[in-house]
């Protein structure tokens, strides 16, 4: 009964007011930058939205992991619903990233190390949640897509370190750990928070809407046996 009352009220209300908090801190807290102005904003969201999908397919691959040691499907629903959630952070960041790239680039897109690494990360996790929509139940596509979901993982370090290991001509993005304003430092750190929080709380949605699935597709089949008798 508690557990139901945090899950239904208080997680939502908490979420929402760390959305809020993060809203208040970028719109209104934050310090406009003094090179790329109000652009800069977009900032909040993108790097975030980028690092939830770090999470998302880092927990794919855990989930990959065990499920093709254990067998046990609740290890393949998690892993399921963490691809789906990170591919929707993963456009985000394909969206936001271009809508920033033009007014301070001068263009929406370059094939530079990040930007092409990111596009093949999505196109990866596209087409893991591609194979799951065949038979998403049949344990040869379970296995096949738990195959996909590891090495899809190997390329997501890669999208991390690509400033780093390719050199500063080769790309446009800025070197990790660039300082920036003590305001705009909390301003992200909320967004953070604010994000980070959200993922979880669709994660945990999405696997209770898994589990209820599961135990109408049990109980229906219990009626249909017991109506061929």
């Amino acid at each position: 009964m508690i557990k139901k009352f945090l899950s239904n009220h208080i997680a939502p209300l908490v979420l929402c007011i760390l959305m809020i908090s993060a809203l208040a801190g970028i719109l209104l807290y934050a310090p406009t930058e003094s090179v790329m102005g109000d652009t800069q904003r977009i900032f909040y969201f993108h790097v975030p939205a980028a690092v939830n999908s770090f999470i998302c397919f880092f927990i794919v691959f855990i989930g990959s992991i065990q499920f093709l040691r254990t067998r046990k499907t609740y290890w393949d629903k998690l892993a399921l619903s963490a691809a789906q959630i990170g591919v929707v952070f993963c456009l985000i960041v394909l969206i936001t990233g271009p809508i920033w790239a033009k007014p301070i680039w001068g263009v929406f897109w370059r094939w530079e190390p990040r930007l092409t690494t990111v596009l093949i990360m999505f196109t990866n996790y596209c087409a893991y949640l591609i194979m799951r929509s065949y038979e998403s139940n049949s344990d040869r596509i379970q296995r096949i897509a738990s195959v996909i979901g590891i090495v899809a993982f190997l390329n997501v370090p890669l999208v991390y370190f690509a400033v780093d290991l390719w050199s500063p001509e080769q790309q446009l993005h800025p070197q990790r750990n660039v300082e920036i304003d003590p305001k705009m430092r909390i301003a992200l750190y909320t967004s953070f928070a604010a994000h980070i929080s959200l993922l979880f709380f669709l994660l945990l949605r999405r696997i209770h809407l898994y589990q209820i699935e599961e135990a109408v597709t049990h109980l229906r089949n219990r009626v249909h046996d017991q109506i061929d008798r």
